[in-house]
């Protein structure tokens, strides 16, 4: 495969990793893209396999190839618009142009054909890269979303459409959430001045760390204090989200979908271990994680593991009507995240909505059963899509008859935090983050209240 012109040839046993040039790169970039489309199948699997069948490259150019191959799927609809084209080539042209900003004499320095560089630009992608423009593209392209999803998207967003769509094609930023179980946010900054974080705009235990023009971030996983537990990576979008519960010290709470438990751990240090909280997961298989980061993290909560096969039980049947909260991080399309996983959003089908939002109806039901009379539920999906949020409540409501409440989620942000207002949108039932606005993932929240005596 493509390697530097004077690198050992990759076929010698005795080899080590070396770095490909740039323009190589760009070669292993289209040959990713390719994969991707003739099978169908996730970016991730795509680039895994490529790195496995090319061990000779290094894990730096591995990174930075991950890096063009999901640039060029942020901006495939732009990019082939652009291009005139749809080809993996073409959208990695038309990437680098409208991704990377470059102009096209320098896209065509790369696109040399010597050695392992991609064959030169032709006359007509010259042209292209110069005279083409997305004046008049259909919003769906401009916005680089597929297009029978691009009206729920109008709903949400309404005259903001365009400048969250573009918001939601860059690369998203790199957080962690501090354990405030272990030391306060300024203690660990102080602590972690290696990564040059800076402190989020809204999380209150949040640091954000830079990340290169190659969209490499360091390896937090690895970092001894992230071993010690001083942090969680989480983006600020999902913290604001626990926050925003309203969990409190000595409370019952329920994280019911708590998968590899993220905002489980979010919880027990808002609680500060204090009170009973409880964790579960209709898939054990998403809950495996979470014991080891409960122990690194020093949090305490009892995992609520279902039991497969013909035998399975309802595991938290002995909580019904006892929960002060209910936190419901509901199963969604996750078009809220497309900034961090852009190929989903490409191999999104409506047939995939209409089954999660079967599943939201399923799991908020189910959290009905449990809270108190007084108690909250709060609902929360990393979706952009109406009918994933205030649809799937008003469907809640109409089911629950009269026992259940909303909180205006003004009142639950002014008594939270009430600095972030001005950055989000209220909808009729609830809350959006969004990328150009609040700076984060597309996060929606709503508070149920189950009424006194019912």
């Amino acid at each position: 495969m493509a390697v530097s012109r004077h690198s050992p040839d990759p076929r010698d046993p005795a080899r080590r990793t070396f770095a490909l040039t740039p323009p190589a790169r760009l070669s292993a970039a289209i040959e990713v893209l390719a994969d991707i489309a003739g099978r169908r199948r996730p970016a991730a699997d795509a680039l895994k396999d490529w790195g496995l069948a090319h061990r000779f490259a290094g894990s730096g150019d591995r990174a930075s190839i991950a890096s063009l191959v999901y640039d060029a799927l942020r901006r495939r609809a732009s990019a082939a618009w652009i291009m005139d084209d749809e080809s993996p080539r073409a959208l990695v042209i038309g990437m680098l142009r409208l991704q990377h900003g470059l102009a096209a004499p320098t896209i065509a320095a790369q696109f040399s054909g010597d050695r392992f560089a991609p064959a030169p630009l032709s006359d007509h992608e010259r042209t292209r890269l110069t005279d083409a423009s997305l004046a008049q593209a259909p919003d769906h392209v401009a916005g680089d979303v597929p297009e029978w999803v691009l009206p729920a998207l109008a709903t949400t967003f309404g005259d903001a459409l365009l400048d969250e769509l573009r918001a939601l094609a860059r690369r998203a930023p790199l957080d962690i959430r501090i354990n405030t179980l272990r030391q306060s946010r300024e203690s660990a900054m102080a602590g972690l001045t290696h990564l040059a974080p800076a402190t989020t705009p809204h999380a209150p235990n949040g640091l954000r760390i830079p990340i290169g023009e190659d969209g490499r971030g360091p390896a937090l996983h690895v970092e001894p204090e992230f071993l010690g537990g001083w942090y969680e990576i989480q983006d600020e979008g999902s913290q604001l989200a626990s926050l925003l519960s309203g969990a409190k010290p000595g409370e019952t709470v329920i994280d019911l979908c708590a998968g590899g438990g993220g905002k489980t751990l979010s919880l027990a240090a808002m609680m500060g271990n204090d009170g009973r909280l409880v964790a579960s997961d209709d898939d054990p298989r998403r809950l495996a994680p979470i014991h080891e980061r409960l122990r690194r993290a020093g949090a305490r909560a009892e995992i609520r593991t279902p039991r497969g096969g013909r035998a399975r039980t309802d595991v938290l049947a002995d909580l019904d009507g006892t929960a002060d909260r209910v936190l419901v991080d509901a199963p969604c399309t996750g078009s809220g995240t497309w900034r961090r996983n852009p190929d989903a959003k490409w191999r999104m089908r409506p047939g995939a909505l209409t089954a999660r939002v079967n599943e939201q109806a399923t799991v908020l039901d189910r959290a009905a059963a449990l809270v108190r009379p007084g108690g909250r539920i709060t609902y929360v999906t990393c979706s952009l899509l109406p009918d994933e949020n205030d649809a799937a409540v008003a469907g809640f409501l109409a089911r629950a008859g009269d026992a259940f409440a909303v909180v205006p989620a003004t009142a639950v942000v002014a008594g939270e935090k009430p600095d972030l207002g001005p950055f989000l949108r209220f909808t009729e039932h609830g809350l959006q983050m969004s990328p150009a606005l609040t700076g984060t993932d597309g996060f929606y929240l709503a508070t149920l209240e189950r009424k006194a005596g019912s």
